[in-house]
């Protein structure tokens, strides 16, 4: 049920993300230029991602009535700016942190986390929040729903651009990585505040100046 509460979140990131954008346009109109010119492509990459699960009275999920097979939540587009070179579809998979598809602004931009920047329109457009966990490719997400205990229960809410995991973690190497980032979503989804979100959103910017992550 969408509540008061529901409505002020909403109206948070909604002018979160505007003023975010509006700071932020001179800055991704330089990274979409460098983008370009350091290889071949478009500047931004699309990506489908699981976000929240809605569930009916019946407990299906709204998708359930659209889909043969439950994802685990509304599918959507997330945008990024692109940091690997073009290539074909090899599936579903993280990059590694030598991974040789990155290109070089793609290392800078992972680095500080400026790729994540054009996520603010998904956040305008309500498929994602400022803060909550980080939503996942469906393919990837099945595999760790099965093999990480309480993987799912990060669905209960919008995805986040940024996070209590995000800023506290790097980015993962191996499954014990997303199993320690799952508690900490999980941590936020039991604590969640304006106060929580405002805290979060300001340990996000040290994160992306001085890759600094709050241990």
């Amino acid at each position: 049920m969408y509540t008061a509460t529901d409505a002020y979140r909403r109206l948070v990131n909604v002018v979160v993300a505007s003023i975010g954008i509006l700071i932020a346009a001179p800055l991704m109109l330089l990274v979409a230029v460098l983008v370009r010119l350091d290889s071949r492509g478009p500047a931004i990459y699309t990506q489908d991602r699981v976000g929240i699960c809605r569930r009916g009275s019946r407990g299906r999920t709204q998708d359930d009535r659209r889909r043969t097979r439950n994802l685990g939540g509304r599918v959507f587009t997330i945008y990024k700016f692109r940091t690997m070179t073009v290539a074909r579809d090899s599936g579903e998979e993280w990059a590694s942190k030598n991974d040789a598809r990155i290109t070089r602004v793609g290392r800078i931009l992972r680095a500080t986390r400026i790729d994540e920047l054009p996520q603010l329109f998904n956040a305008l457009k309500g498929d994602m929040n400022i803060v909550g966990p980080r939503p996942e490719q469906p393919g990837i997400f099945q595999g760790l729903r099965n093999e990480v205990r309480g993987y799912g229960l990060r669905q209960k809410v919008l995805p986040g651009i940024t996070g209590l995991a995000q800023v506290n973690l790097g980015y993962d190497t191996c499954i014990e990585d997303v199993r320690r980032k799952v508690e900490l979503d999980l941590e936020y989804i039991e604590e969640r505040s304006a106060a929580k979100d405002l805290q979060i959103m300001a340990k996000t910017l040290p994160v992306m100046v001085f890759q600094k992550v709050w241990m």
